[in-house]
């Protein structure tokens, strides 16, 4: 899978780097360890757990154990979280899509993230990115933008799926420019990839740490990215904004969440644990070879961007019409 390749070798080299008795004992939290769990199958995900687990573990003075719960787009995780007891022994590593975006797209969501999570700290942010193909006539989200009005019947953006957030980016986008883009959901990134290198599909949206890598290829070619500002990753390419695409400056996050109930002193360690690595510069440098941006922030602050956050994708979910079961 070429969407993955060069994250998949990152992944790897850090995870073997890291790897020690506290951060890869076996057992749960009923042998005294402390669980982080994964709602997603993804190595990336395993890699930024792998990076705190020392230092989560050292705070907790416990050995961490990072225990994958893929399915049903991380609720399955999410339930693991809210069941588990409130003390500090259960984690939950969970990107945006959890909090903010499922209860805003699922109409039975069996947890309510305001109510059943503890926020303990955001860990990190990464872009949302527009690209086309190479052979594609627009070099800037400008052009893009006046090409897919002239060309209507032509104007697809592709993503990993339905509901994703890159599907509401595109959404946003339309809002904003009176363009028509269709979205064509794919099952995962890499088919949309491979679409779009191909020029079945004029635009593609997905993670900056997904595409950079056929982009510096020249493969596709990455006309913008979200975010209030240019991306270390990408300085030379310009945000959405920048491209007058959409004022909205959307980025993903992943988070720590603990069970709702868990103390407050606890819950305090841990954000200190996490602050204090993600700021350390041999930490920072890790994240950032991931492509991605640690940020590392209070419990009251991650709540505070959750409300921020709801409040900003809801009206271009509704706007887009979609919802699922």
């Amino acid at each position: 899978m070429r969407i993955r390749k060069g994250l998949g070798a990152i992944v790897l080299c850090v995870a073997a780097a890291l790897a020690s008795p506290a951060a890869l004992a076996q057992g749960g939290n009923g042998n005294g360890s402390v669980r982080i769990l994964l709602g997603f199958a993804d190595d990336a995900g395993y890699a930024f757990a792998q990076l705190i687990s020392e230092p989560i573990a050292s705070a907790m003075r416990k050995p961490v154990v990072i225990e994958r719960r893929p399915g049903a787009t991380g609720r399955i995780a999410a339930e693991a979280l809210k069941n588990a007891p409130p003390d500090g022994s259960t984690l939950y590593l969970a990107p945006i899509v959890v909090p903010v975006l499922a209860p805003l797209v699922f109409r039975n969501l069996t947890y309510d993230p305001v109510k059943d999570f503890a926020p303990v700290a955001q860990v990190l942010t990464f872009r949302y990115a527009l690209a086309v193909g190479p052979d594609h006539p627009a070099k800037t989200g400008r052009e893009f933008i006046a090409w897919a009005k002239a060309h209507p019947k032509e104007a697809t953006y592709g993503t990993a799926g339905a509901g994703s957030a890159p599907h509401f980016v595109g959404v946003m986008i339309n809002e904003a420019n009176g363009t028509q883009l269709l979205h064509v959901p794919y099952k995962g990134g890499a088919p949309m990839l491979a679409d779009l290198m191909g020029g079945q599909i004029a635009a593609g949206v997905e993670s900056l740490t997904n595409l950079i890598e056929a982009h510096r290829a020249g493969k596709i070619r990455i006309l913008a990215v979200s975010g209030t500002g240019r991306s270390p990753l990408a300085p030379s390419i310009p945000t959405f904004r920048e491209e007058g695409l959409t004022t909205n400056d959307v980025v993903g996050w992943v988070g720590v969440f603990a069970p709702a109930g868990t103390p407050k002193v606890v819950v305090d360690r841990l954000s200190a644990a996490i602050i204090e690595a993600v700021h350390a510069p041999t930490i920072r440098d890790k994240y950032l070879n991931l492509g991605v941006e640690p940020t590392g922030t209070t419990p009251e602050e991650l709540a505070a961007i959750m409300a921020a956050d709801t409040a900003r994708w809801a009206p271009i979910i509704k706007a887009s019409g979609f919802s699922a079961d």
